[in-house]
């Protein structure tokens, strides 16, 4: 029996990479990287299926709020960063035999046409339970059901 398809909101900031970048990566595709936290990996790694919808979600900036839609286009593998001593995100404890970190890859779906302000979405009464919207959330990868899924699309598309 086939996997039902799973929604989630992954959040990064518009000034270090925003939908807009996505846009012009070719394929409009790009490696989700650097993320560095347990919960939010094992979302990736353990969770996260080709086809998955995705909200993209500009954090850290003013306002934040969702800029739109993108798929998971690729399971996770081994977060190369992790091995880079270059890299903010190296991490001396991973090995290419026990990587620790993951990602994921993600398409661009569509950018939306009516950015959705967190504030915005703070009103919407059948969004009241989201993972976002409870307070001192900040994880980077969050599980959203398919109800919250399609209610800010629908805000998004107008």
């Amino acid at each position: 029996m086939a996997r039902a398809k799973h929604y989630w909101l992954m959040k990064s900031e518009p000034n270090v990479y925003s939908i807009d970048d996505l846009a012009k990566e070719k394929n409009k595709t790009t490696c989700w990287d650097g993320v560095r936290n347990y919960q939010a990996r094992n979302l990736m790694r353990d969770e996260m299926k080709k086809g998955d919808l995705v909200l993209y979600y500009h954090s850290n900036a003013k306002p934040p709020g969702v800029a739109g839609v993108a798929e998971i286009a690729n399971e996770s593998y081994p977060d190369h960063t992790q091995f880079d001593k270059q890299s903010k995100y190296f991490d001396p404890k991973a090995t290419l035999a026990v990587p620790r970190w993951f990602m994921v890859d993600i398409k661009l779906v569509k950018k939306f046409k009516t950015f959705q302000p967190l504030d915005d979405l703070k009103l919407v009464k059948s969004l009241e339970g989201m993972v976002l919207l409870q307070k001192g959330s900040r994880l980077s990868v969050q599980p959203v059901t398919k109800k919250q899924y399609e209610t800010i699309v629908k805000l998004g598309t107008r």
